[in-house]
């Protein structure tokens, strides 16, 4: 028989066990998604997912421009969070410095089935036959395009230099209507976005498995002449993404490149910018008249590359591993709706659907309401073909430096405007097209 004391001890180690066992469940969320409609709907996915496996789940915003510099800190202290909701530049770096757990976020994927997945946003972060980390959602960069007036003129779809220039051809009578509005304000970082797609559509790069690349003469070229041709057939001055959306909404350009965050305004549901095509601010007429391609083909690289800016969960090597994997797993297959659905108009799903459905979230996404002062699902302002299209970029998805492991390389070039300004110098007839390209493989060569 056990003495009073002895039965206090074990009571005693039993509260120990509880507490201890009650911590373990316990994980941390660092998140970028930090506005408050945002958090709110993150907290109750972590609600949700507690109501399921009995895990907490603690949310904690973090911005983003001091993400990198914070999950260093915190990998030196041995204080990681166990998961983190981090975008595409971070993930190989993340890798390399060891902060994150390959085989963790691999196993993930695995269970999920990477066929299940688009394959660009898990090939940017293959790894020694890991994947370094769960792609969540993303969105493409997107030529829209004036649909009811290429159909008239029976002008092709702009999914290739060619069939822009066609279109521009017939097209561009500027002030009323402009074939193409480009960007051209070298220190915005709209330009940098356009030019590194195009470059990419005709398969340019300036960085290799080595470091710097020298750009190709004849493809740079091909880039150089096809983007003067839209720099001509937009208004004078310096262009960015302000003036494309203004001008597009008025009905005065046929075609222009932004991200899917215009997707609401576009269909009159935010009163800041609202289309002006006709009189009524709150309409859809606009939309849809309006045509997607995100996946631009230039003379030397028939296939093509879309330009994506893409997300992903990192379970870093601090986690509570089991647990962070049933968080991710859950965020991607049962929440995956509440996920997507903090902001669908630029979270395009790049896992698909399941096995058994494999359309299933690409169909749930199109049902999310998007929107600020109203708001209403993309599948009832967009054609299918424009949902199909905007999540089929993900596909192809590429970015300078990612397949060959020199992003943070890649990212210091774009960010020394140095191809912006070049550009800008060629289209304003400063120096040739060989020139230009020469000028540009002079200055890139120095970054390091």
């Amino acid at each position: 028989m056990q003495t009073p004391a002895k039965l206090l001890g074990s009571a005693a180690m039993a509260l120990m066990l509880g507490a201890v066992s009650l911590q373990a469940q316990t994980i941390k969320f660092w998140t970028t998604e930090e506005q408050p409609e945002r958090l709110a709907k993150q907290q109750q996915l972590a609600d949700d997912f507690k109501a399921k496996s009995g895990i907490d789940v603690e949310v904690i915003p973090v911005t983003e421009s001091d993400l990198n510099q914070r999950a260093t800190a915190a990998f030196a202290a041995g204080d990681l969070p166990d998961v983190i909701y981090t975008p595409l530049q971070n993930v190989l770096p993340w890798t390399e410095a060891g902060i994150v757990d390959t085989l963790a976020a691999t196993d993930v994927v695995d269970k999920l089935d990477p066929k299940t997945f688009a394959p660009g946003a898990l090939k940017m972060v293959e790894t020694d036959g890991d994947y370094a980390a769960v792609p969540v959602d993303g969105w493409t960069q997107m030529i829209l395009y004036r649909k009811d007036l290429f159909e008239k003129d029976g002008l092709a779809p702009p999914t290739n230099f060619a069939n822009i220039e066609a279109a521009i051809d017939k097209l561009n009578d500027p002030p009323k209507m402009y074939g193409f509005v480009a960007a051209t304000k070298v220190d915005d970082n709209y330009m940098s976005q356009v030019l590194e797609q195009i470059f990419l559509a005709n398969g340019v790069s300036p960085v290799g498995t080595d470091g710097f690349k020298p750009l190709d003469e004849k493809k740079t070229v091909q880039v150089l002449e096809f983007y003067k041709k839209l720099a001509d057939a937009s208004p004078p001055g310096d262009n960015y993404w302000k003036q494309s959306r203004e001008l597009y909404f008025a009905g005065k350009a046929a075609m222009i490149m932004w991200s899917p965050f215009i997707l609401d305004e576009l269909a009159g549901l935010r009163n800041s910018s609202p289309p002006m095509i006709n009189d009524d601010p709150t309409s859809t007429a606009l939309a849809k008249d309006t045509g997607v391609v995100t996946n631009l083909a230039g003379p030397s690289n028939p296939k093509g590359a879309s330009w994506a800016d893409l997300r992903y969960f990192a379970i870093t090597t601090d986690a509570d591993t089991d647990a962070a994997e049933q968080f991710v797993d859950y965020s991607m297959n049962d929440g995956y709706g509440q996920t997507l659905s903090i902001a669908p108009e630029g979270k395009f799903p790049t896992r698909r659907g399941t096995d058994a459905d494999p359309n299933k979230f690409t169909k749930l996404w199109a049902t999310l309401p998007v929107g600020v002062d109203r708001k209403a699902p993309l599948k009832d302002l967009y054609d299918p073909a424009v949902i199909d299209e905007l999540t089929k970029g993900l596909d192809t998805a590429q970015r300078w430096g990612v397949n060959d492991g020199q992003l943070a390389l890649a990212s210091k070039m774009l960010n020394s405007q140095v191809i912006n300004r070049v550009v800008r110098d060629y289209l304003d007839g400063n120096v040739s097209a060989e020139d230009a390209v020469k000028k540009m493989n002079d200055e890139l060569s120095q970054i390091d």
